[in-house]
């Protein structure tokens, strides 16, 4: 998973033509380090989308700017758009990680 620092770096991301997928964590979330135990067998079957993830804690603002209110969230973009967003009550488990995927990329 590619890492993005600065606001920069994920505005020219997000415009891809193609599915982007966004992890938002901090290096203090409990749950953050929880789901980074299951992401990567996620990303194997998910592996023709790229993957990024972000600190909402470095880069500041980012967050609020795109209704991040929990974390970790997973986001997907397109064409600079944000198209789907799950939250972090829902990212605890892969079946939930999974399941969103699924319903948003096919």
């Amino acid at each position: 998973m590619k890492r993005l620092t600065t606001e920069a770096a994920f505005q020219e991301t997000i415009k891809s033509d193609k599915p982007v997928i966004i992890k938002f964590y901090a290096d203090w979330c409990p749950d953050c380090k929880r789901l980074d135990m299951f992401i990567g067998d996620i990303m194997d079957e998910f592996n023709q989308y790229a993957w990024y993830e972000i600190n909402s804690d470095e880069v500041e603002g980012i967050a609020q700017k795109y209704d991040v209110m929990g974390i970790p969230s997973i986001l997907i973009f397109q064409n600079g758009e944000k198209k789907a967003h799950q939250h972090s009550a829902y990212t605890k488990t892969p079946e939930s990680v999974r399941e969103f995927l699924e319903q948003q990329l096919g």
